[in-house]
């Protein structure tokens, strides 16, 4: 696979990864605590691919390496809501087990992400 083709595999990844989550946020309860949750899993959880795809645009390795560290960061804030999400005692048994792939997929990009922010940083 040529870093061109991964590049656009990850990209649609994380797009799989944002409907997917938005998917299933909409199928949780309306209530006070969980909105709060909700929206900022929804915020932190979309902006990965956002801003993946705005570091494959980047003007220098600089800025990649800048705009992927924010990648990182983005997916380690939304490892984190899910992580309250899923430990809280707001969802059912059920609604945590439906998270569950999504969850596992945001700690697989993390630990993507995280390596490619490390190697952009050592080159």
């Amino acid at each position: 696979m040529t870093n061109a083709e991964f590049k656009k595999e990850l990209e649609q990844r994380t797009k799989r990864f944002a409907v997917d989550l938005v998917n299933w946020l909409d199928t949780l309860p309306e209530r006070r605590a969980v909105n709060v949750l909700v929206y900022q899993l929804a915020k932190s959880g979309t902006s990965i691919g956002g801003n993946y795809r705005e570091a494959n645009r980047a003007e220098s390795k600089n800025d990649f390496s800048h705009k992927i560290g924010i990648v990182e960061k983005e997916s380690n804030e939304t490892v984190y809501w899910f992580e309250i999400l899923l430990e809280s005692r707001l969802l059912s048994a059920e609604q945590k087990e439906t998270g569950k792939p999504s969850y596992t997929e945001a700690v697989e990009l993390l630990k993507l992400f995280s390596s490619i922010s490390r190697s952009s940083r050592s080159h």
